[in-house]
């Protein structure tokens, strides 16, 4: 099974003797790992606050090799690489401490009459064991920022990094259990056919990062167990564009939004709707910003990263050959360089249109207006982001209101999933579920009904024991039934 495209083999970790008897490799470490989390050590508050601060101390003390692993694997630039796999996580680890207290607090419900007397509320438990298995794009990110989720809400956790971002998996696996408790935290490296291995073992939640193809593959596998996931994938991400914009603040910002990690990157613009004369004057802002952000040849600049992979370089590539380059289109394979690139006269039924570009690379579709734009997203698979760049806040909330995304942004690509206030997830082929702040809490918690009853007053509970009457019904009814308010116009 294929979780990031690429599949080189490498040798795993955590995998136990039972291989040697044709048993499954990961049974004695996943059996473990349930012990360990029937003890109860991990539900204590204490526990949660010490795992958590551990992961901190792991992200403060190691920031450099994390850089050094990001610049091996894609030459990710330091200051990106330090928000994205340094910073934000930290603010998750933080923002998880500053909040635990409150979030594992019972929740205390509203009652009806005839539970006036009893208490009733709702209790924040673990799930039990998970598995995180995690991309290659954001390696660290998006595997840590998981676990920070895991951790607060009481869970064991396996984590499976990706093997294409090898440095990174490298660290992990090598690094990272020494900061955490061994009896409840396990790291399993490995290709595909570990991460099938893993999926065979019933866990009590899955959460998978990676395209809607190995989506599916994963699901299907929890399944089996009736596991609940979460599931992050990607898609193609429209961007519309409209006719009165600001050109060269919304070329910035698509620019930077584009070319990010390389474009690698599941919420980056993945493609831009606008008309024809807007086209004529984005293509221009487009260049300059190119230009101001690296230079008049990117090969060169210290600020842009590289394509992870051979495999995924080639496959980039073969995307130029849609429509015309209007802007870049110049590669290097060895250095597995592909330039920031701008494409036009993009047909909808070319590859570029087809797939999820996960590049440099960003495609001009023209349309006549906003209502065709809407027409072309929505003909399409719900994206996990939804953008639009306009100074009119009825044309945008026109495109938010007839539109269906996980999330959504104007005038600015990326930024809203740095808010810890908003949960971030797709729907439908873009994914099932959501995380980051006290949204990964609850994802990584079963949300326990609890209505706890008096021995006594016997007398109001015969009213529903047989035999029954009329009496009983009109009685239950004026105690439980709830009716709609009223409604008044005022004039």
């Amino acid at each position: 099974m294929d979780t990031n495209r690429d599949t080189p083999g490498k040798a795993p970790t955590g995998k136990t003797d039972s291989k040697a008897a044709g048993m499954n490799p990961y049974v004695g470490l996943v059996s473990s790992l349930r012990a360990a989390w029937l003890t109860g050590k991990t539900r204590t508050a204490e526990h949660r606050v010490s795992q958590l601060e551990a992961l901190g101390r792991f992200l403060d003390d190691k920031k450099q090799p994390i850089l050094d692993a990001m610049a091996s694997d894609m030459r990710k630039p330091r200051l990106e690489a330090e928000l994205s796999e340094v910073m934000l996580v930290k603010n998750e680890v933080n923002y998880a401490l500053n909040n635990l207290s409150s979030w594992m607090k019972d929740e205390f419900v509203v009652k009806n009459l005839v539970t006036q007397l009893d208490t009733a509320f709702i209790r924040k438990e673990p799930h039990g064991v998970v598995l995180i298995i995690g991309p290659w794009n954001y390696p660290l990110h998006l595997i840590l920022v998981p676990l920070v989720g895991a951790i607060a809400a009481g869970n064991c956790v396996i984590i499976k990094p990706s093997e294409i971002s090898s440095s990174a998996e490298k660290l992990v696996a090598e690094v990272l259990p020494s900061y955490l408790d061994k009896d409840c935290f396990a790291v399993v490296t490995g290709g595909p056919v570990e991460t099938t291995q893993l999926l065979e073992n019933k866990f009590d939640y899955i959460f998978f990062t990676g395209n809607p193809q190995v989506g599916k593959i994963v699901m299907a596998a929890a399944a089996t167990h009736l596991t609940p996931l979460t599931l992050e994938l990607g898609g193609k991400n429209p961007c519309y564009v409209a006719d009165e914009s600001d050109m060269q603040n919304v070329a910035n910002r698509l620019v930077w939004g584009r070319c990010f990690n390389a474009g690698q990157t599941c919420v980056a613009p993945d493609y831009v709707l606008c008309s024809a004369e807007t086209q004529e004057k984005l293509l221009p802002a487009l260049r300059h910003a190119i230009t101001q952000f690296f230079g008049p040849d990117p090969r060169e600049s210290p600020d842009f990263a590289r394509i992870i992979s051979d495999k995924q370089f080639q496959r980039i590539r073969a995307l130029l050959g849609s429509g015309r380059v209007a802007i870049g289109g110049q590669t290097d394979e060895k250095e597995r360089y592909i330039a920031p690139t701008v494409l036009v006269d993009v047909q909808p039924s070319e590859p570029a249109m087809q797939e999820e570009i996960f590049g440099p690379v960003l495609p001009i579709v023209t349309v006549p207006n906003v209502d065709e734009a809407i027409a072309f997203i929505n003909s399409r698979e719900r994206p996990l982001v939804v953008y639009v760049f306009a100074a009119d806040s009825k044309l945008v909330h026109r495109v938010l209101e007839r539109t269906s995304s996980g999330g959504f942004g104007a005038n600015d690509p990326i930024m809203q999933m740095t808010l810890l206030s908003l949960p971030f997830g797709g729907i439908g082929n873009s994914g099932l579920g959501s995380y980051h702040g006290k949204f990964s809490f609850d994802t990584f918690s079963h949300h326990r009904a609890c209505l706890l009853r008096s021995m006594g007053l016997e007398t109001m509970n015969s009213l529903r024991y047989p035999p029954y009457s009329e009496r009983k019904m009109g009685l239950l009814s004026s105690a439980s039934e709830i009716k709609r308010k009223g409604t008044c116009a005022l004039l």
